[in-house]
């Protein structure tokens, strides 16, 4: 599980890629610390496990429904990545609940600048803009960001200058492919009002029962 607090822009600095999955490396630094082979990383909010490490940086394989949900498919080399390694049991909750598995993909429309922040507008299928709620979270590749605003077509969020300076935003211009990933918690609910799976309400907690197991 992360959180959507990045630690580091990494760089994506080679891709090869199969028929329909790839393998990716990426250079890096503080992500380094303590991770082992095995261990989960979510590059640009995709989780991925780390396959082999170097002094400089980690490879991760890519499978294709990865490759199809996310935007790693169009993404140029060399490329500036957010990454986060998964939420250690001691850790901080800063951000949001996110799993680093990918619901889709939106466009920045429009980019604006409103004194120390920076509007980002994204443009996303009806099927993910369900999910999204105002002063709910998002995460737009990898970052947890508070939804400002939801219409029918897109979403904005506002950002601040820290978020900004610490993430590979700062690349992004208009057209940009972003990663969301919407929260889950929304998707649970979803799943259990519309489950009408019939299920046996009935207790088989019984005063039989309760003195066949010295309760009485």
């Amino acid at each position: 599980m992360f959180t959507g607090i990045i630690e580091e822009t990494g760089t994506l600095c080679e891709i090869k890629k199969g028929t329909v999955s790839a393998q990716v490396k990426i250079l890096c630094q503080k992500i380094l610390e303590g991770t082992k082979i095995g261990d989960s990383i979510a590059v640009n909010g995709i989780c991925l496990t780390v396959t082999a490490l170097m002094k400089d940086g980690f490879t991760a394989d890519v499978m294709a429904e990865t490759m199809r949900r996310s935007s790693l498919s169009g993404i140029s080399v060399p490329g500036a990545v957010n990454l986060e390694r998964a939420m250690a049991a001691d850790g901080r909750f800063g951000g949001h609940i996110v799993s680093g598995h990918i619901d889709g993909t939106g466009h920045i429309s429009s980019i604006v600048q409103e004194e120390n922040a920076v509007w980002y507008t994204v443009k996303a299928e009806e099927g993910l803009l369900r999910y999204i709620v105002e002063k709910g979270s998002v995460a737009l590749d990898g970052i947890s960001l508070t939804v400002a605003k939801v219409t029918e077509q897109d979403f904005q969020v506002s950002v601040i200058p820290h978020t900004r300076q610490e993430t590979a935003l700062t690349e992004k211009k208009t057209g940009s492919m972003v990663n969301i990933e919407c929260d889950v918690v929304g998707k649970y609910v979803e799943k259990f009002l519309l489950d009408k799976t019939p299920r046996d309400t009935e207790s088989r907690i019984t005063e039989n029962f309760l003195m066949e197991h010295g309760f009485l």
